[in-house]
């Protein structure tokens, strides 16, 4: 087991996120509710912190590529996302899960990274 240098955050859609996921939604058989959409969240490996001024500060500089990422994946058009993207936008969203250790139990696989782009994105 490998102790990571890194934070990480798990992102849990509110109702607001659902209310407008669901506004999109073409038919009534098209819309979600909030425990369906979050029994998976997205995890974002972030820098390593020891508090949550530390996991403040680090929403604050970072809040809206986590929304952005949060709204593309469920509507590409940016046209259709909510006006104004901003703090409050993103706090009434979404609701941020810390977790300050992170392990590696794969003995095995060695991490790799890559960076993605929003088109490597529509790929996945």
């Amino acid at each position: 087991m490998k102790m990571l240098n890194r934070s990480a955050i798990s992102v849990k859609l509110q109702p607001a996120f659902v209310d407008w996921i669901n506004n999109l939604a073409d038919t009534a058989e098209d819309q979600v509710t909030l425990e369906e959409v979050n029994q998976e969240s997205t995890t974002y490996l972030i820098p390593e912190l020891e508090s949550e001024e530390d996991l403040d500060a680090f929403l604050e500089e970072r809040y809206l590529d986590i929304l952005e990422n949060e709204l593309f994946s469920w509507e590409e058009d940016e046209s259709l996302w909510p006006e104004d993207i901003d703090r409050d936008v993103f706090d009434e969203f979404v609701r941020i899960e810390p977790a300050f250790m992170v392990f590696d139990l794969d003995e095995q696989a060695a991490l790799l990274a890559q960076v993605l782009d929003e088109d490597d994105l529509t790929d996945i």
